[in-house]
């Protein structure tokens, strides 16, 4: 069975990090945090670099369960396949339930006469040839990714601080040693997160 980790988060107070962990922490510390002082702090997704809004109503144990994430091994909610749904005809006799979905795929003739002569027919062909193009791009899509993810995160914290537009060439040239100069003189916190969402490896090392 494929695991799904519970995904961290990481609250921003001004240019420090206030929090970071399952967002149900999170969620209290900001509210103990606003108690406390006057500010607004944001919060990130770890994995996407998306501000994350909360909601902070209630007590305690109103916004653990509010914030509570799936545990950690349980899949994701998986949209209902359309054969499963009440009024879709049933499957037939023996068929598996591959959890397929179906939708609309435009192609040449000829493009549809060669996967129509392929073994098993145009949806196992269509299938193989996704899932080996994933596999031969897996690295740039981790990269791509992980820029996007920093990108979100400097655009609502660093849009402001010197170096951003040259920090951003940088980030989506994928060239670390000129990304850190650039960012050097920004807070120790900020520099650091965005680091480790656009080289999550290199950081953890």
């Amino acid at each position: 069975m494929t695991t799904h980790p519970t995904p961290r988060y990481t609250a921003f107070d001004g240019h420090r990090i206030l929090a970071a962990g399952p967002l149900a922490d999170v969620a209290l510390a900001v509210k103990r945090a606003m108690h406390a002082s006057h500010g607004n702090p944001l919060v990130f997704n770890d994995c996407t670099g998306q501000q994350t809004d909360l909601d902070l109503h209630g007590d305690d144990a109103d916004i653990i369960a509010r914030h509570a994430q799936a545990p950690a091994g349980s899949a994701p909610p998986a949209q209902a396949d359309a054969a499963e749904t009440p009024d879709a005809p049933p499957r037939g006799r023996g068929r598996p339930k591959l959890g397929v979905v179906p939708r609309e795929v435009t192609l040449l003739p000829r493009h549809w006469d060669w996967l129509g002569a392929q073994p098993g027919g145009a949806s196992v062909a269509l299938r193989k040839l996704v899932e080996q193009a994933r596999r031969d791009n897996e690295a740039q899509d981790r990269q791509r990714q992980q820029q996007e993810a920093a990108y979100r995160f400097m655009s609502s914290m660093a849009g402001d601080l010197p170096g951003f537009e040259e920090a951003t060439r940088a980030l989506y040239a994928g060239d670390e040693s000129r990304f850190v100069q650039c960012v050097k003189s920004w807070p120790q916190d900020v520099r650091g997160y965005a680091m480790s969402l656009a080289w999550p490896a290199q950081t953890a090392a």
